[in-house]
Protein backbone atom coordinates (compact mmCIF):
# COMPACT_ATOMS: atom_id res chain seq x y z
CA UNK A 1 0.00 0.00 0.00
CA UNK A 2 1.40 3.42 -1.13
CA UNK A 3 2.57 5.86 1.70
CA UNK A 4 -0.01 9.31 1.51
CA UNK A 5 1.32 12.74 2.39
CA UNK A 6 -0.32 16.31 2.60
CA UNK A 7 -0.48 18.22 -0.32
CA UNK A 8 1.59 21.19 -0.21
CA UNK A 9 -1.16 23.85 -0.44
CA UNK A 10 1.43 27.14 0.33
CA UNK A 11 3.80 25.66 -2.10
CA UNK A 12 1.30 25.12 -5.11
CA UNK A 13 0.04 28.84 -4.47
CA UNK A 14 3.64 30.14 -4.12
CA UNK A 15 4.30 28.55 -7.90
CA UNK A 16 1.00 29.92 -9.20
CA UNK A 17 1.67 33.41 -7.86
CA UNK A 18 5.11 33.04 -9.11
CA UNK A 19 4.10 32.29 -12.89
CA UNK A 20 0.51 33.60 -13.35
CA UNK A 21 1.71 36.12 -15.51
CA UNK A 22 4.74 34.34 -16.84
CA UNK A 23 6.23 31.07 -17.78
CA UNK A 24 8.81 28.25 -16.52
CA UNK A 25 11.09 27.93 -18.99
CA UNK A 26 11.62 24.28 -17.71
CA UNK A 27 8.19 23.82 -19.16
CA UNK A 28 6.91 24.25 -22.98
CA UNK A 29 4.00 26.81 -23.33
CA UNK A 30 1.09 25.76 -24.94
CA UNK A 31 -0.40 29.02 -26.01
CA UNK A 32 -0.59 28.57 -29.04
CA UNK A 33 -1.59 24.92 -29.76
CA UNK A 34 -4.84 24.39 -27.60
CA UNK A 35 -3.94 26.51 -24.48
CA UNK A 36 -1.48 26.17 -21.63
CA UNK A 37 -4.28 26.51 -18.61
CA UNK A 38 -4.04 22.23 -17.83
CA UNK A 39 -0.29 22.37 -17.75
CA UNK A 40 0.32 25.48 -15.62
CA UNK A 41 -2.41 23.71 -13.09
CA UNK A 42 -0.04 20.56 -13.67
CA UNK A 43 3.20 22.60 -12.87
CA UNK A 44 1.32 23.85 -9.36
CA UNK A 45 0.04 20.60 -8.36
CA UNK A 46 3.59 19.28 -9.34
CA UNK A 47 4.98 22.25 -7.18
CA UNK A 48 2.89 20.85 -4.16
CA UNK A 49 2.97 16.92 -4.52
CA UNK A 50 6.45 16.84 -5.58
CA UNK A 51 5.91 13.11 -7.01
CA UNK A 52 4.86 12.74 -10.83
CA UNK A 53 3.08 9.22 -11.93
CA UNK A 54 5.13 7.77 -14.88
CA UNK A 55 2.60 5.47 -16.04
CA UNK A 56 2.78 5.43 -19.59
CA UNK A 57 -0.78 6.58 -21.29
CA UNK A 58 -2.88 7.30 -18.07
CA UNK A 59 0.29 8.76 -15.43
CA UNK A 60 0.75 11.87 -14.74
CA UNK A 61 4.13 13.66 -16.04
CA UNK A 62 5.82 15.68 -18.05
CA UNK A 63 9.61 15.52 -19.06
CA UNK A 64 9.54 17.65 -21.93
CA UNK A 65 7.11 18.74 -25.12
CA UNK A 66 6.76 14.87 -26.53
CA UNK A 67 7.31 12.94 -23.67
CA UNK A 68 4.26 13.42 -20.99
CA UNK A 69 1.49 11.88 -20.32
CA UNK A 70 -2.21 13.64 -21.77
CA UNK A 71 -3.43 14.55 -18.14
CA UNK A 72 -0.82 16.81 -17.85
CA UNK A 73 -1.83 19.22 -20.41
CA UNK A 74 -5.68 18.10 -21.37
CA UNK A 75 -8.43 19.25 -19.02
CA UNK A 76 -10.52 15.91 -19.11
CA UNK A 77 -7.68 13.58 -19.10
CA UNK A 78 -6.49 15.63 -15.52
CA UNK A 79 -9.98 15.13 -14.17
CA UNK A 80 -9.50 11.30 -14.92
CA UNK A 81 -6.40 11.30 -13.44
CA UNK A 82 -7.15 12.72 -10.02
CA UNK A 83 -10.05 11.36 -9.39
CA UNK A 84 -9.11 7.61 -10.35
CA UNK A 85 -5.73 7.63 -9.28
CA UNK A 86 -4.51 5.09 -7.32
CA UNK A 87 -0.93 5.12 -7.62
CA UNK A 88 2.06 7.69 -7.52
CA UNK A 89 1.08 11.64 -7.24
CA UNK A 90 -1.91 13.72 -6.39
CA UNK A 91 -5.22 12.95 -6.37
CA UNK A 92 -8.29 14.36 -5.81
CA UNK A 93 -12.50 14.15 -5.68
CA UNK A 94 -15.06 16.18 -7.23
CA UNK A 95 -16.21 18.49 -4.38
CA UNK A 96 -18.59 21.51 -3.66
CA UNK A 97 -17.84 24.93 -3.38
CA UNK A 98 -17.78 24.97 0.25
CA UNK A 99 -15.05 22.49 0.32
CA UNK A 100 -12.55 24.49 -2.14
CA UNK A 101 -9.08 25.35 -0.42
CA UNK A 102 -6.03 26.98 -1.98
CA UNK A 103 -4.15 24.98 -3.80
CA UNK A 104 -7.20 23.29 -5.31
CA UNK A 105 -8.39 22.94 -9.30
CA UNK A 106 -11.78 24.06 -10.62
CA UNK A 107 -12.65 22.98 -14.26
CA UNK A 108 -14.68 25.19 -16.46
CA UNK A 109 -17.31 24.71 -19.29
CA UNK A 110 -18.49 28.08 -21.42
CA UNK A 111 -20.46 26.52 -23.83
CA UNK A 112 -23.61 25.09 -24.34
CA UNK A 113 -22.12 21.33 -24.79
CA UNK A 114 -20.47 21.72 -21.23
CA UNK A 115 -17.42 20.08 -22.44
CA UNK A 116 -14.50 21.27 -19.36
CA UNK A 117 -12.20 23.65 -20.96
CA UNK A 118 -10.23 25.19 -18.50
CA UNK A 119 -8.47 24.35 -15.38
CA UNK A 120 -7.32 27.67 -13.10
CA UNK A 121 -6.32 26.90 -10.17
CA UNK A 122 -7.33 28.72 -6.66
CA UNK A 123 -5.55 30.84 -5.02
CA UNK A 124 -7.42 32.25 -2.12
CA UNK A 125 -11.03 31.86 -1.14
CA UNK A 126 -13.08 34.34 0.69
CA UNK A 127 -15.99 32.64 0.83
CA UNK A 128 -17.63 29.68 -1.35
CA UNK A 129 -18.58 31.90 -3.79
CA UNK A 130 -17.88 32.51 -7.46
CA UNK A 131 -17.33 35.70 -6.28
CA UNK A 132 -15.17 34.68 -3.40
CA UNK A 133 -13.25 31.93 -5.18
CA UNK A 134 -10.08 33.46 -6.81
CA UNK A 135 -7.95 31.90 -8.94
CA UNK A 136 -4.65 32.09 -11.35
CA UNK A 137 -4.68 30.65 -14.46
CA UNK A 138 -2.58 30.58 -17.87
CA UNK A 139 -3.94 31.02 -21.71
CA UNK A 140 -6.09 34.09 -20.58
CA UNK A 141 -3.08 34.72 -17.82
CA UNK A 142 -4.56 35.52 -14.65
CA UNK A 143 -4.00 35.75 -10.82
CA UNK A 144 -6.42 36.30 -8.02
CA UNK A 145 -8.84 36.49 -10.62
CA UNK A 146 -12.51 36.06 -9.47
CA UNK A 147 -14.78 32.93 -10.65
CA UNK A 148 -17.73 35.09 -11.44
CA UNK A 149 -15.71 37.05 -13.87
CA UNK A 150 -15.63 34.10 -16.29
CA UNK A 151 -18.50 33.54 -18.35
CA UNK A 152 -19.65 30.19 -16.93
CA UNK A 153 -21.88 27.25 -18.48
CA UNK A 154 -20.88 24.84 -15.62
CA UNK A 155 -17.89 24.15 -13.56
CA UNK A 156 -16.45 21.29 -11.12
CA UNK A 157 -14.39 21.62 -8.49
CA UNK A 158 -11.66 19.62 -7.42
CA UNK A 159 -10.02 19.03 -4.04
CA UNK A 160 -6.82 17.54 -3.83
CA UNK A 161 -7.44 15.07 -0.83
CA UNK A 162 -3.56 14.08 -0.52
CA UNK A 163 0.04 12.59 -2.42
CA UNK A 164 0.81 9.14 -2.57
CA UNK A 165 4.18 8.46 -2.47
Amino acid sequence: MPEIRTYDREAAVTYAHTWAWRRNPLYYDFSAIGGDCTNFASQCLYAGAGVMNFTPTFGWYYKNAYDRTPSWTGVQFLYDFLTRNLGPGPFASEVSLRQLEPGDLVQLAFTATDRYEHTPVVVRVDSPTLTGILVAAHSNDADFRPLSTYSISRLRALHIEGVRI
